[in-house]
């Protein structure tokens, strides 16, 4: 776990050539259009006036829900996985896990890159799968002082307000997310104590501000055709913007959350896919120093660092079930 840590911390220095061929291996694209939707009636309307506008259910299990989102600033994309004996006239509520894509991805990769389904089958939880949009970045973006979109008040605020109000969700949860998605778990639980039992991230950004990661994080961006600051402005004359979105900035709010963090080593003792473990190998020390940032706060987290690994599905497959017991646990299950 933390035996290579002090050996391996040096290699923090990455080089800019390192960081755009890791980033061409962030995530695959979906490979596949999802079915097409059928009108929900009535509308369902969140207290902010958030609406689910649509849902198509795939079978017993699995519903695609089709939302606009206020915040936004138009339609987004949620997948849910329900419990059996689940339904929407129940008198008793269910946990919720929600589960966040990485960058260049959607809100099918969890269903389609992973066995979440058939995992999830024989628990009682509701799993929610929300769109991030283009980069998997889920924030409120500053675009020039527009602070649109906000995907950050569409997962944290709208979507669990519908979620309670139509599909009898509780108030236990968990979040996880690979990727950029575990920057958003991670975040979402420290700037929203409370609203999360437990936090988990699979090879995340998890300090944003160490140097060569706003690189990282302007390069996710500028793959989209998106201009680079148009996610948090300049790292210099937007500082304390990116200060407020870094997980290490704010590691202090996470007491009394419980935390999973997983990271690989990379190109040291990786496999040979040498564009994957090369932004495995760039992200490792943004994720040794915040969990080194944890442990000066004194808040406990488990972590599995791990030799060599790809920034791949190959490696969050498992990831997350051995997280499973830590997010099961803060959902009473």
């Amino acid at each position: 776990m933390h035996t290579q840590r002090r050996r391996l911390t040096s290699r923090a220095a990455v080089t800019a050539a390192a960081i755009l061929a890791a980033t061409a291996a962030l995530t695959l694209g979906p490979t596949a259009l999802a079915p097409a939707a059928t009108p929900a009636a009535p509308a369902r309307t969140a207290l902010d006036g958030a609406s689910i506008v649509s849902e198509t259910w795939l079978d017993s299990r699995t519903v695609d829900l089709q939302i606009n989102s206020p915040a936004v600033g138009g339609t987004v994309a949620t997948r849910l996985l329900v419990p059996a004996g689940w339904s929407a006239q129940a008198t008793r509520t269910w946990p919720v896990l929600y589960l966040l894509q990485g960058a260049h991805d959607d809100y099918t990769s969890w269903t389609r890159e992973t066995d979440i389904k058939q995992f999830t089958a024989d628990k009682q939880v509701i799993v929610a799968m929300p769109s991030s949009g283009p980069t998997g970045i889920p924030s409120t973006w500053w675009n020039f002082g527009s602070n649109k979109p906000d995907y950050e008040t569409f997962q944290v605020t709208e979507l669990v307000q519908l979620l309670q109000q139509n599909y009898r969700a509780g108030t236990a949860r968990a979040i996880g997310g690979v990727s950029t998605g575990g920057w958003g778990a991670i975040a979402f639980a420290a700037r929203h104590p409370g609203t999360f039992k437990a936090a988990a991230s699979y090879s995340g950004v998890l300090h944003t501000t160490l140097p060569g990661m706003p690189v990282v994080v302007q390069l996710i961006v500028g793959r989209e055709g998106l201009l680079p600051w148009a996610l948090w402005g300049s790292p210099i004359f937007q500082s304390p913007l990116w200060n407020a979105q870094n997980p290490y900035a704010v590691a202090s709010k996470l007491t009394g959350t419980s935390l999973y963090l997983s990271s690989g080593t990379g190109v040291v003792g990786g496999n040979g896919e040498l564009s994957a473990e090369a932004l495995e190998t760039t992200l490792w020390p943004a994720s040794q120093s915040f969990a080194a940032r944890l442990n000066q706060l004194g808040i406990p987290a488990q972590t599995h660092f791990y030799l060599g690994g790809t920034h791949s599905w190959t490696y969050w497959r498992n990831e997350y079930k051995t997280s499973w017991p830590l997010l099961s646990q803060a959902l009473g299950l």
